[in-house]
Parts: structure tokens; C-alpha cells; sequence
């Protein structure tokens, strides 16, 4: 009986995985489409936008917009160094497995834990994100008992949709690809069509209004923290090499989906942003007002069409909670597969009907949902979510960069830098030096204290209340993570870390090469 073309493709990656050391477990049968709209949708520009657009807008109105290219530009830096580290890595994990080829065993654990609640608080901020254009489109629809500013009713909508993403994700990637796939289309259709709709037929302000600040201060320090709206949209994108142990022919689709998702990203949010901004009736209002999308939307058209219109965007930031709960649970897993948490045998189990790590689906939704106890809105879940994210990614460039001075990589892999490689890895670097010194700012717009809150969070404990939150939740999980790993972790038995023999060694050094007896 002679094999098909996919079968003997499915071989081949089988085989290829196999020589790190893994057998094929997760069912492979995403594509470059797929791929792409996993990290598109794990990105979402309608889901940032929609979470911090007033932020932007209150601290320089119109202004703002220049932060997008901004930090495209930086995104993308670290997107291509992250593009050619997955063609020779191609195995579930991302950040993690990675730094666990490049670095010691002990640099490339911690780097997994914060990346993993940097995953799981990421699963938070989106999910009670949606409820901010569900709850209007609901509303259209006659549901007018709902009421979009109540934090209750917001927080009943994003536990709802905790658990249907969480179910989805338990019965397979493949269900996962075929929603996300149908809402990826409906977002890039919706964002670009109702903008361009708007662009034409609802211009208010005129392009002038990108150099329009309605009056606010624009200098350094207040542009920096209208950037957090751009820096939480455009990451994510190395979701594509998160899922390559489920996509076909990962070291070449991988690394383009990467790419592509940053550039797709950049024109459909951009094109968006700018016709929102145009379409605001009063500059001076929608800042005093702290507009939103759905706001400015709402003032230009009948009720019936933005209802459509918010339906549409809900689907796009549902589709998107799928990608990243989908993500995290993978990381998850790739780290329980090499015995690196908690019970990881119970999270690297994979169900042989489902072909899903069932238990690693259901304690990374549990734990996303421990936020929602102090729940204080989806901005300032964001922040805290966006600064770890940063915080993983330079700690990623930062072990590259290290092993490109010691001569990594020897061998090419499908997608190279080539000589362009260390000057990429630095101003990957530099650009996410930057932006985390501009998270870790203590500032009331971007980082502000609990107290500063306006009540919307407390501690209950009077110091704690006088720390910045990303100060707070960065010090918390890292603590955690230092008396897991001193007292249990680094005692556990380590999977060996075995690469391809037509590639490079391993770079690891101590204990991290070999198991422990």
C-alpha cells in the first residue's frame, strides 16, 4: 500500500520531532493558513484596541496613533529573531524550549514560569475584554438590563466564555484551527471593511486628527504611556512555533506564520485605528468622555449596524481568547512533558481519543479565573499580563543574543538571518530593554498603585496598596516560582535535551544536558 503525500509529509515531522526526543502525540494538522490565524488571532488587534483605546486617547487624543508603528517596528524585530530560533526548535513550548536548548537549565525554567502566567494572565485580560463589545451588541439586541459598566455583569460574561473556550480547547485543535479560521476572516473583513465605511462616509476629524491632541501635553513621558494600547495588541505571535508540534512541515510554516501575523497585524489595526479616530464627532468629548471603539462606532451608526458591527468584533476577541488559552495550555504542556512543574505528570497527559492535554486545558483556564476574585476591569489585568509577556520575551533575545556569541547557529535552518542575525538580536534587545523599563514606570495611566485605582482594587494590606501593580504581580510569581524550584524543582528528574544530529548542539551547560539519576 503506498502513502499519500500527507501521510509521508506526517512521517517526516514525526520523525523530525522524534529527534528531540518526543513522540507524536499532538494531532498534526495545522497548515501555514492556520498557523498564520492562530498568531494573527492571538494577537487580535480589535481585542487591544478595544481593551486600551480610551487609555491612548485620554493621555494625547489623536496623537496616539503614531505608538503603532512604534512598537510594529520593535514587535517585528523580536518577531524575526523569534522566526529563526523556531525553524531550528520546532517543538511546543516557544520561549521556553528555546532557552532550554540555549541556556542552563535553571535560566530556561524560570523563563517558562513567568512566560506561563504571562500566557495565563494574558487568558484573563482577554476574556474580560470581550464582555466591553458583547454587552453593547447585547444590548442592540434588546437585552437593555445588561448594564457594559458594571464590573459584575462583566465579570458573569467573561466566566461564561472562560469555560466554552476551555471546552473547545479540551475537544481538539482542530475544532480550535476551524473557529479561529472562519474568525479571522470575519475580523480582517469586519476591522478593514467597517473602517474603510468609516474612513468615507463617517469623517469627522480628517487626517488632521493624527497630529491632534486635543489639547493634552505630548512629550516623552506621556507618549510612552499612551503606548500601552499598541504593546498589548501586537505580541503573541510566536504562537504560530507554540503549536508547530501540531503543524505541518513547522520549521518552514512556523517561522512565516510568525511574520505574517506581525505584518497582517500591523495593516489591519492601523487601518482601523485611523478610522475610528476620524470618525469621532468631538475629539474634546470622546477624551473627556474616555471613548471607546464601540462608543465611536455607536455615535455613527443606526443601532441595527453596530449591532452587527459589535457582534462581529465579539467573535473576533472570542476567536482570540481561543488562540491564547490554546497557546498557554501548550506551554503548559511542553514544560510537564519535561517534568518542569507542579504534578506534571497530570498536565502532560494527553487523551488518546481528543489527542488534547485534557488536565493542562483545565488548570490553566483555573488559574486564569483566580484574577476575577479581585476583578478591577480589563485594563489594569492588561498591564500586568503585557509587562510579564515583555519580561519573557527580552529574557528569550537575551539567552539568543549570548548564544550567537558563541557561534549558533552553525547550521542553517530553513528560515535564516544569516550575517543579519546579531544586529537584529540587538535592537531586539534594546527595543525590549526599553519597554520594560516604560512598563515598570510607576505611573497612574500605565502602572498605577491600587490605591490609585479609584477603588477599583485593593489588597486589603496597606503597603501592598502602595506598590505598583506590575511591581507587585512580577515580584509574587517570581517568589513563587524561586521557592518551587529551591525546594522541589531542581531536584526533579530533567528530560535530556537532545537536538536533530544535522543541527546544532545543544548550548545548555551544568545539569541541564543530561537527566538526573
Amino acid at each position: 500500500m503506498t502513502s499519500t503525500p500527507h501521510s509521508a509529509e506526517h512521517e517526516r515531522d514525526s520523525a523530525d520531532l522524534a529527534q528531540f526526543g518526543y513522540k507524536q502525540e499532538l494531532k498534526r494538522s495545522l497548515g501555514l493558513g492556520s498557523s498564520f490565524a492562530v498568531a494573527f488571532s492571538y494577537i487580535s488587534p480589535s481585542t487591544g484596541i478595544f481593551t486600551l483605546f480610551a487609555l491612548g486617547l485620554t493621555t494625547i487624543g489623536g496623537v496616539f496613533i503614531w505608538t503603532w508603528p512604534v512598537v510594529a517596528l520593535g514587535q517585528f524585530l523580536v518577531a524575526l529573531n523569534f522566526a529563526e530560533v523556531s525553524s531550528h526548535y520546532p517543538v511546543a513550548g516557544s520561549v521556553f524550549q528555546w532557552t532550554k536548548y540555549l541556556a542552563s537549565r535553571t535560566y530556561s525554567w524560570f523563563t517558562g514560569w513567568i512566560y506561563l502566567f504571562a500566557g495565563i494572565l494574558t487568558v484573563t485580560a482577554v476574556v474580560a475584554t470581550i464582555p466591553i463589545a458583547l454587552i453593547p451588541a447585547l444590548n442592540g439586541l434588546g437585552w437593555h438590563s445588561l448594564n457594559a459598566a458594571s464590573l459584575h455583569t462583566q465579570l458573569v460574561v467573561a466566566l461564561i466564555v472562560l469555560v466554552i473556550i476551555t471546552v473547545l480547547n479540551i475537544y481538539g485543535v482542530r475544532l480550535v484551527a476551524l473557529i479561529n479560521n472562519t474568525g479571522v476572516v470575519f475580523e480582517i473583513l469586519g476591522m478593514f471593511v467597517f473602517a474603510i465605511v468609516l474612513l468615507i462616509f463617517h469623517n469627522h476629524q480628517g487626517f488632521k486628527v493624527v497630529t491632534n491632541s486635543a489639547g493634552l501635553h505630548v512629550g516623552p513621558s506621556s507618549f510612552l504611556a499612551a503606548m500601552f494600547m499598541s504593546l498589548f495588541v501586537i505580541y503573541g505571535f510566536d504562537t504560530a512555533s507554540t503549536l508547530a508540534e501540531e503543524t505541518r512541515d513547522p520549521r518552514r510554516a512556523a517561522p512565516k506564520a510568525v511574520l505574517y501575523s506581525v505584518i497582517g497585524a500591523f495593516i489591519i489595526g492601523g487601518v482601523f485605528l485611523l478610522g475610528t479616530l476620524m470618525a469621532i464627532p468631538n475629539l474634546h468629548t470622546a477624551v473627556t468622555g474616555a471613548w471607546n471603539p464601540a462608543t465611536v462606532i455607536e455615535a455613527n451608526f443606526p443601532s441595527g449596524l453596530a449591532t452587527v458591527y459589535l457582534l462581529v468584533v465579539s467573535a473576533a476577541i472570542f476567536v482570540c481568547c481561543l488562540s491564547i488559552l490554546a497557546a498557554t495550555i501548550r506551554l503548559c504542556f511542553g514544560m510537564s512533558r519535561d517534568n518542569q512543574l507542579p504534578f506534571s505528570g497530570l498536565w502532560s497527559r494527553v487523551s488518546p481519543t481528543l489527542h488534547t492535554p485534557v488536565w493542562a486545558c483545565i488548570v490553566v483556564a483555573a488559574l486564569a479565573a483566580v484574577p476575577f476574585l479581585k476583578y478591577s476591569g480589563a485594563g489594569i489585568i492588561a498591564i500586568a499580563a503585557t509587562g510579564m509577556i515583555y519580561l519573557s520575551y527580552f529574557l528569550g533575545n537575551l539567552v539568543i543574543m549570548r548564544a550567537r556569541l558563541r557561534g549558533w547557529p552553525k547550521v542553517s535552518a530553513p528560515f535564516s538571518l544569516h550575517r543579519w542575525g546579531p544586529l537584529v538580536n540587538i535592537l531586539a534587545l534594546l527595543y525590549g530593554g526599553a519597554m520594560l523599563v516604560n512598563f515598570a514606570w510607576p505611573r497612574v495611566a500605565s502602572n498605577p498603585e491600587p490605591r490609585q485605582t479609584a477603588g477599583l482594587l485593593s489588597f486589603g494590606i496597606g503597603f501592598v496598596d502602595r506598590i505598583p501593580i506590575l511591581w507587585t504581580v512580577v515580584v509574587v510569581i517570581t517568589l513563587i516560582g524561586v521557592i518551587y524550584y529551591l525546594a522541589v524543582g531542581r531536584r526533579k528528574r530533567f528530560a535530556p535535551v537532545i537536538a536533530p544530529a544535522a543541527d546544532d548542539e545543544p548550548l545548555v551547560t551544568g545539569a541541564a544536558a543530561q537527566p538526573e539519576t
